[in-house]
């Protein structure tokens, strides 16, 4: 039976706050089918899996630095694991860079035939020009994206595509983001003194492609005509003021569904092509209802308007002031039926295991 590899950039479990690390760390603490994971040594070991550390010494940085070989300390440390007369699932995770020189070692050691090799993008546009992007895909074997969409996009990028493509949505854990009961909100909101408010609420890290400062300009027209809307934004601060909006800064990780739930409606402004949109998933499965920017894989997420509104030309602020006074003014709030099951963890998982065996199965 063929072993997994994952070939890791960050030690797992990963101390800081990422979206496709706290999900491997979600499926290596269930049922999993990794069997070791080549990575800097992390601050605590999981004993679910073995490890294979990259070599930090002085000695091997600078073999790396002189040769000018930056995966050198990946392509041992999968040297020590890896045996000719065995087969392997080999998986990459955003690393563009390391294929390469691992296709070379594989080659050179003669084990690319007992091989797969899986590449997980968490991007949605083709990352590499069509010429230069087809030593990439004769490279790999499966390239597996978070989104349907982002595989059309590169299908019709690409001219020469000799690889095969599987779709993983990103998944949450549904039992810390969930919908509250209307005493619970309501219990929440007093706490804030946002009662008798309907309260919007935007979260993300705070760089320009998220729309944050492009939404404080749309929300200072919605406040003049509507002074019982509230903006939540969590994630950033600013040195002004701005009516109707309150900063609460970087909110750590557990506290983080409590202003989910707060909250009537989840602004997603991204100005980019996401691959997904985790933030946008945990405040649906909260129970807000979710204003987004058509783009990237965002309508494919909101299955295309079904779980939420999706402003078709994003960059235009008349439109976010149109939808933001349509949800204002109406006099129910919108509810949206999902099920637990939908971008979850649990079906990441199951995703996963499906991923691996099929891999399994083309090694057998």
């Amino acid at each position: 039976m063929a072993q997994v590899i994952l070939v890791s950039q960050f030690p797992l479990p990963y101390s800081k706050t990422g979206s496709w690390t706290t999900m491997y760390y979600n499926y290596l603490s269930n049922n999993h089918q990794i069997n070791y994971i080549i990575c800097q040594k992390p601050e605590h070991v999981l004993n679910t899996v073995k490890y294979q550390f990259v070599s930090e010494n002085i000695i091997d940085k600078l073999k790396r630095k002189f040769f000018k070989k930056p995966y050198l300390g990946y392509l041992k440390a999968l040297n020590q694991v890896i045996e000719k007369d065995k087969k392997y699932i080999i998986q990459i995770v955003d690393n563009f860079g390391i294929i390469k020189p691992l296709q070379k070692f594989l080659i050179q050691n003669g084990l690319r035939e007992n091989c797969q090799i899986q590449f997980f993008y968490h991007g949605f546009p083709p990352y590499l020009a069509n010429f230069h992007g087809r030593w990439f895909f004769e490279s790999i074997d499966e390239m597996i994206l978070l989104t349907h969409d982002s595989y059309k996009v590169h299908k019709h990028t690409y001219t020469i595509l000799p690889c095969k493509f599987s779709v993983l949505h990103n998944g949450i854990d549904t039992n810390k983001f969930h919908k509250v009961s209307y005493e619970e909100k309501l219990n929440f909101k007093n706490q804030l003194d946002l009662k008798d408010k309907k309260v919007f609420i935007w979260c993300s890290k705070d760089h320009p492609k998220k729309g944050l400062d492009f939404i404080l300009e749309v929300w200072k027209k919605i406040y003049l005509q509507n002074k019982k809307a509230a903006l939540l934004v969590v994630g950033a601060t600013r040195n002004y003021q701005t009516e109707g909006v309150r900063f609460l800064g970087k909110i750590p990780n557990d506290e983080l569904p409590k202003y989910y739930q707060i909250a009537d409606c989840y602004l997603f402004p991204t100005l980019c092509h996401e691959g997904f949109g985790m933030s946008l998933i945990e405040a649906l499965h909260s129970g807000c209802y979710c204003i987004a920017s058509s783009i990237g894989g965002v309508p494919e997420v909101l299955q295309y308007g079904k779980l939420g509104r999706l402003i078709e030309n994003p960059h235009f602020q008349q439109e976010w002031e149109e939808a933001i006074l349509e949800f204002l003014n109406q006099k129910e709030i919108k509810e949206v039926l999902i099920s637990d099951n939908l971008y979850s963890t649990q079906s990441w998982n199951s995703g996963m295991n499906e991923i691996i065996e099929n891999a399994k199965n083309r090694l057998k």
